[in-house]
């Protein structure tokens, strides 16, 4: 859940000249998936832009559809098999498709003799309602108006040679969902609305899904706190304290001077603390690889994080760089920043021309956020229907916490995102946002508690999500006390888990024996989950 991601990777060497770059995420999971088969075919299917034509949210209505792009691979389908929906999320249909040759879609295809299926969002890919995205023409982006293209899509898709004279629509056919990060929060809303016994799905698979909607969310960085190499940390959230002390004292030359030292003079002081926070996950845009981008499978994962705090904790670091430390000791009675220089070495000297090559470090060009026009650029575009759908039902707002340590600076508040949403949207004639996000529209669904027969909920305990997740620390504790009810209600939390680490896979059913033992039995336990619900559709068909 993020709206930029340029996926870069750093290590600094002893010797200031040398440093390399790591494998791209994005070159990685492009060689898996061109190693496996050739891309799939598009198919569009015409979608309802409204399917609330009584609701006043939505006027005017509309009775004008749209092409809603989807994929589907049929190598394993055998009739009478369930359909393996996935739902394709905040980005466009292709990037999904290594989870239909490689990943856990694969798996459950193969298991289960299943068809599998992406889905693009509306407002991804190329499943745009309109030729734009006015503030009026994202009336019809909303929670509600999704998932009901997913129940709709199910009971109308066709797909070419498939199925014989036999209807593999729902509910004739066992349709199983499968989505994570945003699409598992879609999944799990979807099986609330249209599943259950006598409903429309039959079943679904809700991976890190966000389920709970929050205005502030410091506690994305609680796992990097608790489990991130701890000088790393240490001296991060040391020097971020340090930090917030120049911003209170509002001593504009000390401000400007401090800004300097990353080379950053020319930027706001929000815009500062975002892209000095970027190795660690700066709020909604990243340039670098974070610690969400951590995974078990070394093909679509990035040591990025691990490998900025190589940097920032190097102890043969030079003398040029060790002695940056003292140059805002009189903010400190004369005590070093320890390792200020080598985190600012690493955002001067590789994050950001990496990030932005050609650009001076010192210039705006490459950081500054604060350009309204470029928000208010109505295009359709991924990036602009992801922040409207934060704008308005989500926030999830990454901040620094009102106490204790942190490791993001004080300037990172609800009002730097906000402005954004602001510049973005500006009122239409149908359609305005509100001053902050509607979370209720999204919490509706059940939060934290969401629920219906056969959805599973699967989370990792070091996901930086995790706290918007099922399996919340702010939510009751989960357990399972019977194998019916587990059955019906499956739950499963990852140990060492990150963000939705259960949709990556090592090709087939036969390559689990070859993954992490952990990730073996959530697989497992995946596998075993669909095998008694497919039982309980043959039982019950």
């Amino acid at each position: 859940m993020k709206l930029l991601l340029l996926l870069t990777a750093f290590l600094y060497s002893s010797e200031a000249a040398l440093h390399r770059f790591a494998r791209s995420h994005d070159k990685a999971l492009a060689r898996r998936q061109s190693a496996e088969t050739e891309d799939y075919k598009p198919h569009y299917f015409q979608q309802k832009i409204d399917h609330h034509p009584t609701s006043p949210r939505y006027a005017p209505h509309t009775e004008d559809t749209f092409q809603q792009r989807y994929y589907f691979d049929a190598s394993f389908y055998k009739p009478g098999g369930p359909v393996f929906l996935y739902i394709g999320g905040e980005t466009a249909g292709p990037n999904r498709f290594a989870n239909l040759q490689t990943g856990i879609i694969r798996l459950l295809m193969e298991s289960a003799g299943g068809l599998g299926v992406i889905l693009e969002n509306r407002y991804y890919g190329h499943s745009y309602p309109f030729p734009n995205s006015t503030t009026d023409n994202l009336r019809f982006l909303t929670t509600e108006q999704t998932i009901a293209d997913n129940a709709y899509f199910a009971q109308h898709a066709k797909f070419s040679g498939v199925g014989g004279k036999t209807s593999i629509s729902a509910p004739h056919s066992p349709w199983i969902l499968y989505g994570g990060s945003l699409a598992g929060a879609e999944t799990a809303f979807s099986l609330h609305e249209y599943g259950g016994d006598g409903g429309i799905l039959w079943a679904g698979i809700a991976a890190s899904g966000t389920t709970k909607a929050l205005l502030e969310y410091p506690q994305w960085y609680a796992p990097i706190q608790k489990y991130g190499p701890q000088d790393c940390v240490a001296s991060i959230t040391a020097i971020v304290d340090n930090i917030d002390q120049v911003f209170d004292s509002g001593d504009a030359d000390m401000i400007n001077k401090m800004k300097s030292v990353f080379g950053m003079e020319s930027l706001s002081d929000g815009d500062f603390a975002q892209a000095i926070a970027w190795p660690i996950g700066g709020p909604f845009i990243y340039l670098a690889n974070t610690w969400q981008e951590l995974n078990w499978d070394p093909l679509s994962g990035s040591n990025d994080f691990w490998l900025f705090c190589t940097n920032v904790t190097n102890l043969d670091a030079p003398e040029s760089i060790t002695s940056v430390d003292y140059e805002l000791s009189s903010v400190t009675n004369g005590e070093p920043w320890t390792n200020l220089g080598n985190y600012a070495n690493y955002i001067k000297k590789y994050l950001i021309p990496a990030a932005c090559p050609d650009i001076a470090v010192n210039s705006t060009a490459c950081a500054n956020t604060q350009d309204a026009d470029y928000w208010a650029d109505t295009s359709n575009s991924g990036d602009r229907s992801y922040l409207y759908t934060t704008c308005t039902e989500y926030g999830v707002y990454q901040v620094a916490p009102k106490h204790g340590p942190s490791l993001i600076a004080n300037p990172l508040q609800v009002s730097y995102t906000q402005q954004w949403c602001d510049w973005a949207f500006a009122p239409g004639q149908y359609n305005a946002i509100s001053s902050t996000p509607n979370l209720w529209r999204t919490n509706k669904y059940g939060g934290y508690n969401v629920s219906q027969k056969r959805l599973a909920h699967i989370d990792g305990d070091q996901d930086v999500w995790l706290d918007v997740c099922y399996h919340s620390n702010l939510a009751p504790l989960r357990y399972s006390t019977s194998l019916q009810e587990e059955t019906d209600h499956p739950q499963l939390l990852i140990s060492g888990g990150g963000h939705h680490w259960d949709s990556n896979a090592l090709g087939s059913v036969k390559n689990i024996t070859l993954e992490p033992q952990f990730i073996q039995n959530v697989h497992l336990w995946e596998i075993r989950t669909v095998e008694r619900w497919m039982r309980e559709w043959h039982a019950s068909h």
